[in-house]
């Protein structure tokens, strides 16, 4: 059993699983896709990976604004989490996710990870940062799940 992290973006999801001891997190990969609204593949991706990892909930990052606000890119977030579940089947959850990005980039460039190519692993890294974060701050609710 495992827990997938998801950091949604206009043109890119970046994706991370758990470790099936449930304590760590590693980036998997970037989904792509052309335009904002084609999730059709992305959806059909992540449903593929979650049933060849076993993952039994599904971590969304809720990019509120500074002001705990829920603006347009939190909407586009929530709706996302919405199909999500829907096409997978499996509890999709919400964790805030502001400044996820901004760390991603700090730990990319501290890993010397040059500039050109944080596009390959940003999103990954973020989805990484956040389902770690979950993992972390969610361990009662984990430790049921996994029973």
């Amino acid at each position: 059993m495992r827990i997938m992290g998801l950091d949604y973006g206009s043109k890119t999801v970046g994706v991370a699983v758990s470790d099936s001891l449930l304590k760590t997190a590693q980036p998997r990969e970037t989904i792509r896709r052309e335009r904002e609204g084609m999730l059709r593949r992305t959806l059909a991706r992540i449903e593929q990976i979650a049933r060849e990892e076993d993952v039994r909930l599904i971590v969304v990052g809720l990019p509120l604004n500074m002001d705990d606000t829920v603006g347009e890119r939190a909407e586009a977030a929530l709706a996302f989490r919405a199909m999500v579940e829907k096409r997978t089947g499996i509890r999709t959850v919400m964790s805030d996710e502001r400044l996820t990005t901004m760390e991603a980039r700090e730990l990319l460039k501290e890993q010397g990870i040059r500039l050109s190519e944080y596009k390959t692993y940003v999103d990954q890294v973020a989805a990484n940062l956040i389902l770690q974060e979950y993992m972390e701050n969610h361990q009662e609710e984990i430790h049921q799940l996994a029973e």
